[in-house]
């Protein structure tokens, strides 16, 4: 397909210098262009890579944190509970 394309003198330049660094014809250098930048519109971009930055900790192996949250729940019923048993 021919089209009539004005390009701006920066972008001539840039593809002058693809022309001739690559040693491809000005159909070539464009279409690969326009496909290269197109294209990567498509893509979806790539997510970032998660990573875990150890630290060290003021727990021992073997203590479990959720343990505590437990324990401070079942404190907190018999508190409850006791509070409860007063008011009767």
């Amino acid at each position: 397909m021919r089209t009539t394309v004005t390009l701006d003198p920066d972008v001539n330049r840039l593809i002058d210098d693809s022309i001739h660094r690559s040693r491809k014809s000005f159909k070539e250098v464009i279409n690969n262009a326009i496909r290269s930048a197109l294209s990567r519109n498509l893509k979806p971009p790539s997510p970032r890579r998660f990573r875990v930055v150890p630290h060290s900790s003021a727990l021992r192996p073997g203590f479990d944190p959720a343990g505590f949250n437990k324990l401070a729940d079942e404190l907190e019923d018999a508190a409850v509970v006791e509070m409860s048993h007063r008011k009767r």
